[in-house]
């Protein structure tokens, strides 16, 4: 395990980032999914730290970072730059990789495309996904409404912990609908980002009922990936038998994934 981890913030905007760092290593920068702070993670990111010098940071809104008056895609990614920033700043012997888990894919890969030579490689974790369909329809608002609002008393029981999400259930009905409309045109992304990338799917992202709609989702989600390889049959794909959180459940898997000891191609 490692010995000693740093604490320290950035400011950006509305919001002030809290970040640390900690391990040996090759750097790498893990960037959390939406609902998903330090706290929740830190199993991966003490395993990652054996091999890694991990950088690592809760999104606004979530964990130590503050609360902010927006929760839009973009404000997220221009916290994400903010980021890197100050991994920048860090002195760092070698580009990082960069490691994204479900939004945090999605910033991870709108990064890259921006910022070409600033990665190593790429690992994305059940995220960033060119579905083909999406996922969010009108039919579907109620139910997620539902679903939100029941996620929205679940995080009430964690304020004031390292553990606390502060969106609203609206808010974070929003965000999944924007995160949909960036999905559908981030194949072109892909396409402009020069660096190794490695994909950790799961494949019950929807959940493991055959019932209602998560069928669906699941095929549509395991579609996404198809597309993805098609057009770049370079980038390489693991598949775990999980559902959307496997980076808190399957965690040891995860890291070895991502150390690059065990792993099955795309089929």
């Amino acid at each position: 395990m490692s010995a000693t981890v740093d604490h320290f913030t950035v400011r950006h905007g509305d919001a002030t980032i809290a970040m640390s760092r900690g391990g040996r290593g090759r750097p790498l920068v893990l960037c959390p999914g939406l609902l998903t702070t330090q706290a929740d993670l830190h199993e991966l990111t003490e395993l990652l730290r054996r091999d890694h010098d991990v950088v690592t940071f809760d999104l606004r809104g979530h964990g130590l970072s503050s609360a902010a008056d927006r929760y839009s895609f973009e404000t997220f990614l221009d916290d994400f730059r903010a980021v890197m920033a100050e991994v920048g700043r860090l002195g760092l012997p070698a580009r990082p990789v960069l490691v994204g888990h479900s939004l945090g894919a999605d910033l991870v890969v709108h990064y890259a495309c921006e910022h070409p030579g600033a990665a190593a490689e790429l690992v994305l974790a059940d995220g960033a996904n060119p579905v083909p369909e999406p996922f969010v329809t009108e039919a579907d608002l109620p139910d997620l409404r539902a679903m939100f609002d029941s996620l929205a008393i679940w995080t009430q029981s964690r304020e004031g912990t390292p553990h606390q999400v502060m969106l609203t259930a609206e808010e974070t009905l929003d965000l999944n609908l924007e995160v949909d409309v960036v999905r559908s045109a981030i194949l072109d992304r892909y396409r402009k980002i020069d660096a190794p990338i490695s994909m950790i799917m799961s494949t019950s992202m929807a959940g493991d009922s055959g019932e209602g709609r998560a069928p669906w989702r699941n095929q549509n989600w395991r579609a996404g990936i198809e597309r993805l390889v098609h057009d770049r049959p370079h980038i390489s794909v693991s598949w775990l038998d999980a559902g959307h959180g496997l980076v808190v459940t399957r965690a040891q898997e995860i890291a070895q994934l991502i150390r690059g000891a065990t792993g099955r191609p795309n089929s």
